[in-house]
């Protein structure tokens, strides 16, 4: 409470020392615009009656148009534009008002021309000077120690670049050198005080010349390529480099010293932005009830966010994991409120038969994203029964009751891990797959769509967040393979083709997303490795322990069986599907269900190859 007054205080007394500045100003003005007009000599005693009326009518008209205005609304600090408009509006008024009262009064009489236009031009720059030239005080008094501060070269001399150098202008860390930009129309110019001194093919003289400490990235829009090209130019010189989160990221529009970030993996292994058929899937959700099992996972949670941008009338999110389910539901609570749908957070696992069909019957949802699943290939191969439990018999019942229910449309989340499957969880999302596919020809109601695609940067089960503890503990990175390969790509990337597929679909599609070319795990390691300012082998080493039970050295997106076919998206394939005996495999699912109860993993794995006979275990897991 006593910091509370404290502050009230301090907030008065400023309003009132500004007010009083003001006042001042008021005064000086009128005796600078007579001691101006007779070029600076003393002024005859036959106009001082005309400038004592003169001061006399303008303080209080003045004081009026000031508090009207708002001129004590804006601080000294923050000084800008809309205060410098509000001066001249309290100027123009307060001057036209004056002169205005004067002729009334006695017709201006002793009253020199000149005045009318010196008054006002002298009044405002009188108030507004002091306001900017304390602002340029406090946004330069950093220079004086630009010592302590870190010497920084921007790249990009855009909207961004000059957000982010007047944030950089008033506090922070870094001193703004000066910027690069290859547009020709920037070269020499100056923004915010910073001039454009080169091209980006010019950064490694300017840093040497320059002394500069680190690399500020000022393009929110640069492509992953460009980011890459200039992390390891900065490498080779051992300068840091910060970078602005991407467009989609700075969707508020704010630049601020306090969001310059270090340059992340993601950065360098995104791609560039994908183009959706927006309309199409706003179509498919808008104003229908839409299911999304696993919902706090993280393809799960991803689908929650951007389902909810196209307005559904209810989004059901289901989980069985209690923390993960509060963790989404609670981020979500803000947008809801916003947006005016309704959202549900349901415990439950797809296993569960009465939970299920009273979620169906209850809610009667129209589209289902299946992302329910049991995902770490080393866990579900040590513990095979319940990863087929999850995987096969709860996606299957699922979709049972969807049809039972008639949902519009089903979306099954498969991976690159189904194709050839060499372990558990491979085998049981090809097992869903085959099963979706299948259904889908004795649905007339419900379409079964599968997107397939790899890994996914940042989720829970990635490389990337192990080897960001492991660097952070000082190594080893450890790493199951020199030659190993994966496929990957950004979160909100997969969740976004999803959508995409889940509109194109007409049923009984898999969907393969464009995962573009992949990546060796170990150069990934030394990458991030690098982007601490760690050299590899050096600082942080890196060892190789061992393929783990059900690993394969590289993915595969489709089975050499499967004809591959393009789509209307250039990030979409089409795989072809495979028929099969719908009552054998109704046989084999109870076989599955059965050998599952008794935890036989052997039979497990028959079952699976039964259903899935490109299936080749390695392992003979545990339970």
């Amino acid at each position: 409470m006593a910091a509370m007054t404290m502050s009230k205080l301090m907030l008065f007394r400023s309003r009132w020392m500004a007010f009083s500045h003001d006042l001042l100003w008021v005064v000086a003005a009128v005796w600078l615009a007579f001691w101006l007009r007779f070029n600076l000599a003393d002024i005859p005693s036959a106009y001082l009656p005309a400038l004592h009326l003169l001061i006399l009518i303008a303080l209080p008209v003045q004081t009026a148009f000031f508090w009207y205005f708002g001129l004590y609304r804006g601080i000294w600090r923050f000084a800008s534009l809309p205060d410098l408009l509000r001066i001249l509006q309290s100027v123009l008024f307060g001057a036209l008002t004056t002169f205005t009262v004067m002729f009334i009064w006695q017709r201006l009489e002793g009253m020199p021309r000149s005045v009318l236009i010196l008054y006002p031009v002298i009044l405002a720059m009188g108030l507004a000077g002091p306001r900017l030239f304390y602002r340029w005080l406090k946004d330069h008094h950093l220079h004086l120690n630009a010592t302590e501060r870190e010497r920084a070269l921007l790249i990009g001399a855009g909207q961004a670049g000059e957000l982010l150098v007047r944030d950089l202008l008033k506090s922070g860390p870094y001193e703004p050198v000066g910027f690069l930009d290859d547009a020709d129309r920037r070269q020499g110019q100056e923004i915010q005080g910073v001039r454009v001194i080169g091209r980006v093919s010019d950064m490694e003289q300017v840093i040497g010349d320059m002394a500069v400490n680190v690399v500020l990235l000022a393009i929110p829009s640069a492509s992953h390529q460009i980011i890459q090209a200039m992390v390891n130019r900065c490498q080779k010189l051992s300068i840091p480099c910060r970078t602005l989160p991407s467009v989609a990221d700075l969707a508020d529009g704010r630049v601020e010293v306090s969001r310059l970030r270090q340059v992340q993996i993601e950065d360098l292994l995104g791609r560039d932005t994908v183009k959706l058929d927006g309309t199409g899937i706003h179509q498919l959700i808008a104003g229908r009830c839409v299911l999304v099992t696993g919902a706090g996972g993280s393809i799960g949670s991803e689908l929650c966010r951007q389902i909810l941008s196209h307005k559904p009338s209810y989004l059901l999110l289901l989980d069985h994991g209690e923390f993960n389910l509060y963790s989404i539901e609670r981020e979500l609570q803000p947008i809801v409120a916003e947006s005016g749908c309704k959202i549900k957070a349901l415990l439950g696992d797809i296993r569960d038969d009465d939970r299920m069909r009273w979620l169906f019957d209850h809610f009667r949802p129209a589209v289902v994203f299946n992302a329910a699943a049991y995902k770490h290939v080393p866990l579900v191969e040590q513990n095979p029964a319940e990863g087929v439990k999850t995987n096969v018999l709860g996606t299957c019942q699922l979709a049972d009751l969807a049809v039972e229910a008639g949902v519009k449309k089903f979306i099954q989340i498969s991976t690159d891990k189904a194709v050839n499957p060499t372990n558990v969880m491979g085998a049981s999302k090809r097992s869903a797959e085959i099963y979706c596919q299948n259904l889908n020809r004795r649905s007339n109601h419900t379409a079964f769509i599968t997107t397939r695609f790899g890994n996914v940067l940042g989720s829970a089960g990635s490389v990337v967040p192990l080897f960001h503890s492991q660097i952070e503990a000082g190594g080893p990175v450890t790493v199951t393979h020199p030659d190993i390969t994966r496929y990957f790509m950004t979160i909100p990337e997969a969740v976004s083709l999803i959508l995409q597929a889940a509109y194109m679909g007409n049923g009984g599609e898999i969907f393969v997303l464009d995962m573009g070319k992949p990546v060796k795990i170990t150069d990934l390691a030394e990458q991030m490795i690098r982007l601490t300012g760690l050299e590899p082998g050096h600082d942080i080493e890196i060892t190789f322990t061992g393929l783990r039970p059900g690993e394969k050295l590289y993915e595969e997106l489709f089975h050499e069986a499967e004809s591959l076919q393009a789509t209307g998206h250039p990030k979409i394939m089409l795989s072809g599907s495979r028929e099969a005996d719908w009552e054998k495999m109704q046989q084999m699912l109870e076989h599955l269900r059965s050998v599952c109860t008794s935890r036989d993993v052997q039979a497990v794995h028959r079952g699976l190859q039964q259903l899935v006979p490109e299936f080749t275990p390695d392992s003979e897991g545990n339970s």
